[in-house]
């Protein structure tokens, strides 16, 4: 019988599917869930210690002896601090060794209570990587475990050997051994480079040709990486290739852009049809929520994420395989293995999107910024700042002339004009800013710059406050919510933009939102860089939203009726 606790049910269960067969195991209360339940499994060695300090060494020296990582456990406070020199050791001689620790609850840290002292991120910079579990009690709990533990097993032989630490927080009632066997745990791997010299190089291919319907993901990419045609025929007919606007040339072929629409309009039995049974990702932040939902809530068989750091990213919560590789060397290699039957699956999505719209919407932010997008020139550079702008912005088609920049890295508002631009000032393309009225006013001392090109025009949508709040469920409208939530004000970039030396335009209906637009989207050289300011109402903007995203589904649901 094994311990109750899911969190050491999943370690144990880790530690076996990765093939750590060597642990010992030091007395103590804390970590008697822990030791019990290792103890009980028959494939598992365990070596009695009682001397933590001996116990690590006694470690590094089963790890020295066949080369695969072995495991030490102690119990909570200062049991955990005598692994130090064997800790150093392990890191200096790059074995790869895992510390695992019983500790009390975190409430308990600090109290008095007995046996305690902050215990995660003890070892400093004498790990590889420090994982601190938490205790389980919901789904979200298990997966974040299960993800935390296959994290710091893998970091044991990644980028060199060395030793990581697993602290395990346990609550009272410790002793209670109910579980008759270990669950079946999700076990990520990692692929460092493919090869001909890989062992499962092979067997990686097979399965991935042994899947029908392949999705590919491409999150942000830069530019200046582009794709070589010659490997798009081979590639683009084998997946569904999936991109948001920030993903830039990145992708083989025509990929699909409107996919968050498309999601959002599907009935309940589409989306279970038109769900991947593998997943492949590369590339860094997607924008879309309705992905990211659906992903969750339909997940693949598998999730391989191809990256150069080799880092776990389990966005989607489903993820098995990490390629640490470069993306496009990656999909080179693969390009000549994958088998060439008929794949109807990527088809079936791009059909499906062929019938969303665009929204055709009277005067709001959006129809400007769809305006703005459908007449922007040629070579030029589109910076969009985040929140609503850069999700409008993913409902209307950008040509693949126009590059897309964004500060998708943490998300936040601040920085997105000043990011722009400084891309500006050491760009000789029109470089055109679509901005929200808090992301401009928060960061309006990127004007300050003595070094303001012609080549910047910002197009400012100005609401009088953060509009995308108003969207969010269970968010009411009261006199509170709009002072301190939505920031509502009454402030114009008028003499800001004078005062800096634009040509300052302005629009408050779609009149004079064409007639301005004409002018600010001309490819010829204007004198000087140049700000257009849009007023509307947001809770008309938020209206024509939400009207365009329901009508898409009460369409498709009327046709599934019909």
């Amino acid at each position: 019988m094994y311990s109750d606790k899911k969190s050491i049910l999943q370690l144990a269960a880790l530690l076996r599917a990765h093939g750590v067969r060597k642990i010992v195991l030091c007395p103590g209360s804390r970590n008697a869930a822990i030791v019990h339940t290792l103890a009980n499994m028959d494939d598992l060695t365990c070596y009695p210690v009682t001397d933590e300090r001996s116990a690590g060494f006694f470690a590094i020296g089963l790890a020295l002896q066949g080369g695969s990582p072995a495991a030490v456990c102690c119990t909570s406070g200062s049991a955990l601090l005598n692994l130090h020199p064997a800790v150093a050791e392990a890191y200096y001689q790059q074995v790869p060794l895992i510390v695992i620790s019983a500790d009390r609850p975190a409430a308990w840290i600090g109290q008095m209570d007995g046996q305690t002292l902050p215990q995660p991120g003890v070892f400093g910079s004498l790990v590889k990587l420090s994982v601190n579990l938490p205790e389980v009690h919901t789904e979200e709990d298990e997966w974040h475990c299960n993800r935390l533990i296959n994290e710091a097993i893998l970091e044991t032989t990644h980028h060199g050997r060395g030793p990581v630490h697993i602290n395990v927080p346990i609550s009272e009632p410790i002793y209670r051994f109910t579980a008759k066997e270990l669950p079946q745990v999700r076990t990520i791997t990692r692929y460092q480079g493919l090869s001909v010299y890989d062992r499962d190089y092979s067997a990686l291919i097979d399965r991935l040709n042994a899947y029908n319907k392949r999705m590919m993901v491409v999150g942000q990419m830069n530019l200046i990486y582009l794709f070589e045609k010659k490997y798009v025929k081979s590639l683009y007919k084998h997946f569904v290739w999936l991109t948001e606007h920030l993903g830039n040339q990145t992708v083989p072929g025509l990929p699909i852009k409107n996919f968050d629409a498309a999601i959002y309009s599907m009935t309940s039995q589409r989306q279970d049809d038109m769900a991947p049974e593998l997943l492949i990702t590369y590339g860094g932040h997607i924008v879309s929520k309705q992905l990211k939902k659906y992903l969750r809530t339909h997940p693949p068989r598998e999730h391989w994420h191809v990256a150069a750091d080799g880092k776990i990213a389990d966005l989607y919560g489903c993820l098995t395989t990490v390629i640490e590789m470069d993306p496009f060397e990656f999909l080179e290699k693969i390009s000549s293995m994958l088998d060439n039957r008929p794949n109807n699956y990527p088809l079936m999505w791009e059909n499906y999107c062929r019938t969303i719209p665009m929204p055709e919407l009277p005067y709001s932010e959006i129809s400007v910024i769809g305006t703005l997008i459908q007449a922007l020139p040629e070579n030029c550079a589109i910076h969009l700042a985040n929140s609503s702008t850069v999700r409008y912005a993913q409902l209307f088609a950008v040509s693949p002339n126009v590059e897309v920049c964004c500060n998708r890295g943490v998300n936040g508002i601040e920085g997105s004009l000043s990011t722009a631009i400084g891309y500006a000032v050491a760009s000789e393309r029109l470089n055109f800013i679509v901005i929200g009225d808090l992301s401009f006013f928060y960061d309006m001392n990127a004007l300050w710059s003595q070094t303001l090109g012609a080549n910047v025009r910002i197009l400012l949508l100005n609401n009088e406050g953060g509009e995308i709040f108003h969207t969010l469920p269970g968010m009411d409208k009261s006199s509170r919510s709009r002072r301190f939530i939505t920031a509502e004000h009454r402030t114009t970039a008028r003499g800001w933009a004078g005062e800096r030396g634009f040509t300052y335009l302005q629009a408050t209906d779609e009149a004079s939102a064409a007639e301005a637009m004409a002018l600010f989207t001309a490819p010829e050289p204007q004198p000087g860089p140049m700000l257009l300011e849009v007023f509307t109402d947001k809770e008309r903007d938020t209206t024509l939203l939400r009207e365009y995203f329901h009508g898409l589904k009460e369409k498709n649901t009327k046709t599934k009726e019909q």
